[in-house]
């Protein structure tokens, strides 16, 4: 489907064109997410004691600083980006912060994955950020932007008429850059923005993917489109399912052109050509099990689910990519 098609056919069904849709494009203190930091905040919450007392003062207490060894601006950013991801959730009303089962399944006390060293880790992190319409930059140049090579003015521009055109009357210009600039550093290498070593240009874990590479420009950028050899089939399926169950219909059918294309897919999140798309579709019967299978009859392509998933199962999933390499 042709990128400007794209945009026309599904801009009016965005989260972003609800009149009840609330921008973020601040909280990380222009910090992009670094690695160990959302480990020290599950752990930090693990080990406040629970009682009387609630732990609502882990990020924002007097000694906050000691705990996470770096300054407060830094300190916000961490609680930032572990909401962000959803390892950790903040429940406001009760002054409560609470560890995900997401949060224990990769960085708990047997967490497969606390110190970031398989990609699937960083592909299922990517996944739960880029699909948040509530992070305003994310999910719009992943699920909007039209352009493959873009300079960052460009997105910044393009996310300004965004913040004009829904009237968001809060959101300066000064405020969408820091957030372009801090989006750009979470996914391309430090190299682009200075030869320092020191921890303050520390390279971001989602840089890994590399969806993100520098051009040939001053300030250029391009988003690698194509196969994605460190995607495992668990993550996918999860975010094939994941995204599933965000649509209004429950059906049990969903079309090739909605995975491949709508926003918040995975086809638009991993940066996927169509090809890839289907490929990964016609393998996911074997990774669920039949539960799930490709079909293309009369030109129609679409998967079938012929069962619900539990919670378990979907837990499961996300272990397969993590099982699968550890036997090869």
């Amino acid at each position: 489907m042709n990128d400007q098609l794209f945009q026309s056919s599904y801009l009016a069904k965005s989260p972003l064109s609800e009149s009840t849709y609330r921008p973020q494009l601040t909280g990380h203190e222009t910090f992009p997410l670094r690695y160990g930091w959302l480990k020290k905040a599950c752990d930090a919450i693990n080990n406040k004691r629970r009682g009387a007392e609630t732990n609502s003062s882990v990020f924002t207490g007097d000694d906050a600083i000691a705990r996470f060894g770096v300054g407060k601006n830094m300190v916000a950013a961490i609680r930032h980006w572990a909401v962000a991801t959803k390892v950790i959730i903040d429940e406001p009303r009760i002054k409560q912060l609470e560890v995900t089962e997401m949060g224990d399944f990769l960085f708990g006390s047997r967490g497969l994955d606390p110190y970031l060293e398989h990609p699937s880790s960083l592909w299922l992190i990517h996944w739960t950020l880029a699909t948040q319409p509530q992070k305003t930059t994310w999910y719009w140049a992943f699920s909007h932007f039209s352009s493959t090579t873009f300079d960052r003015d460009q997105l910044i521009q393009a996310i300004v008429r965004l913040v004009k055109e829904r009237n968001w009357r809060t959101i300066a210009s000064t405020t969408v850059k820091k957030d372009v600039i801090c989006f750009i550093r979470t996914y391309a290498s430090t190299n682009t923005f200075t030869q320092k070593t020191d921890d303050s240009v520390a390279e971001s874990p989602l840089a890994e993917l590399g969806l993100i590479k520098t051009t040939n420009r001053r300030d250029g950028f391009r988003f690698v489109r194509g196969s994605k050899p460190t995607l495992g089939d668990g993550v996918f399926t999860y975010s094939v399912l994941d995204f599933w169950s965000k649509q209004s219909s429950h059906s049990a059918t969903l079309s090739f052109e909605t995975i491949a294309h709508a926003p918040g897919s995975p086809g638009r999140t991993f940066v996927l050509d169509e090809n890839d798309v289907v490929d990964r579709l016609i393998n996911i019967e074997q990774v669920t099990n039949g539960k799930i299978r490709w079909s293309e009859t009369a030109g129609l392509k679409q998967i079938v689910r012929s069962a619900d998933f539990d919670h378990d199962e979907l837990l499961k999933l996300l272990q397969y990519d993590y099982t699968k390499s550890y036997q090869d």
